[in-house]
C-alpha cells in the first residue's frame, strides 16, 4: 500500500510548526525574564530612624533680687540719679525727706519727675531726717519719732507706709523684726504697731566727708555677689542696697553709679524691684 504524499507532509508540517513554536516560547520567555531582570524597580530607601533620647530642658539660672534704694532726696544729686534710672529702665526706691521736697521750687520740681515715672518708688524717710542729724535725741521719743513720719506721709501723700530710718539700721516687716542700736527698739516698735514697716539694708555704697564714694564699682558689685554666695542677706536671694542721692551731684561719681547698674544688668543671675515688693512688705 503506498504512502500517501499528503500525510507525509502533515506530518513533518506539524513536527516543523510544533519545533518553531516551541523555540518561540522559550525565547519570549527568556527575554521576557531578562527585561524583568533589567528593569526591575530601584528598592525604596528609607531614612535612618533617629531615636531622640530624653534630655532634661536646660535647667534655668536662679535670679537674685537687688533693691536699689536712695536715701536723703531730693537734691543736688538726685536730677542724675533720676536720669540714670531712666536711661537704664530699671525699678528704684526714693527715701525722700519732707523737709527737703519743700526746700525750694527746684527740689520740688525734681520730687514732681520722679512722681510722674512708675520707675520711681516713693517711700517715708521722716520729715526733719531726725530732727535734723540729732539721732540720740529723736529716737529716746518714741512718740516724736511715730510723728515725723506720719507728718512726711501726709504732706507727701505717701499712703504706702514703707519707711526708712534715719541713721538707724531698722528692719520692721512681717518676717523681720532687726535694731541695730538696741535704744532705738521701742521707737521702732512704735512704728511698727501704727502701721508703718521699716526696711533698713544689706549693704551700703559709703561715701566721705567730702561726699565722694569709697567703694569703686568693682569693688560694689564684688560686694554684692559676696554677699549673695555667703548668704550675708536679711532674706535669702534678696539684698537691699543703701545709696545717697548727694553723692552723685559730680559727673565721675554719678559716672560711677552708672556703670554699676550697667555691669549689674549684664549678670542674668540678678533682676531689680522695689521695696514694696521685697518679702513681707506687701500688704
Amino acid at each position: 500500500m503506498d504512502s500517501d504524499p499528503g500525510g507525509n507532509f502533515s506530518s513533518s508540517a506539524i513536527f516543523k510548526t510544533t519545533v518553531l513554536t516551541v523555540a518561540f516560547t522559550s525565547f519570549y520567555f527568556f527575554k521576557t525574564q531578562k527585561t524583568t531582570f533589567l528593569f526591575k524597580a530601584p528598592a525604596l530607601k528609607h531614612d535612618p530612624v533617629v531615636v531622640k533620647k530624653n534630655t532634661p530642658p536646660p535647667v534655668k539660672k536662679k535670679k537674685r533680687t537687688i533693691y536699689l534704694t536712695f536715701d536723703d532726696g531730693p537734691n543736688k544729686g538726685t536730677k542724675n540719679v533720676i536720669n540714670i534710672v531712666k536711661k537704664e529702665d530699671i525699678p528704684v526706691t526714693l527715701f525722700v525727706i519732707g523737709e527737703h521736697v519743700y526746700g525750694s521750687q527746684l527740689q520740688l520740681a525734681m520730687y514732681d519727675s520722679a512722681t510722674a515715672c512708675n520707675l520711681f518708688e516713693i517711700a517715708n524717710h521722716s520729715y526733719t531726717h531726725a530732727f535734723e542729724n540729732r539721732y540720740r535725741e529723736f529716737y529716746e521719743l518714741p512718740d516724736s519719732v511715730v510723728n515725723d513720719f506720719s507728718r512726711c506721709a501726709d504732706s507727701l501723700h505717701i499712703r504706702s507706709g514703707i519707711i526708712r530710718t534715719p541713721g538707724r539700721n531698722i528692719w520692721r516687716t512681717d518676717s523681720l523684726h532687726c535694731t541695730d542700736i538696741k535704744s532705738s527698739t521701742e521707737a521702732a516698735d512704735s512704728l511698727y504697731e501704727n502701721g508703718f514697716k521699716a526696711i533698713g539694708w544689706d549693704l551700703e555704697w559709703h561715701f566721705n566727708n567730702e561726699q565722694r564714694l569709697v567703694q569703686t564699682t568693682d569693688e560694689m558689685l564684688a560686694e554684692i555677689d559676696s554677699a549673695f554666695a555667703k548668704n550675708y542677706t536679711k532674706t535669702c536671694d534678696h539684698l537691699v542696697l543703701l545709696a545717697h542721692d548727694q553723692v552723685y551731684i559730680r559727673p565721675e561719681d554719678s559716672a560711677s553709679l552708672h556703670n554699676f547698674i550697667i555691669q549689674l544688668k549684664k549678670r542674668d543671675i540678678y533682676n531689680f524691684e522695689q521695696v514694696s515688693k521685697y518679702p513681707g512688705v506687701q500688704q
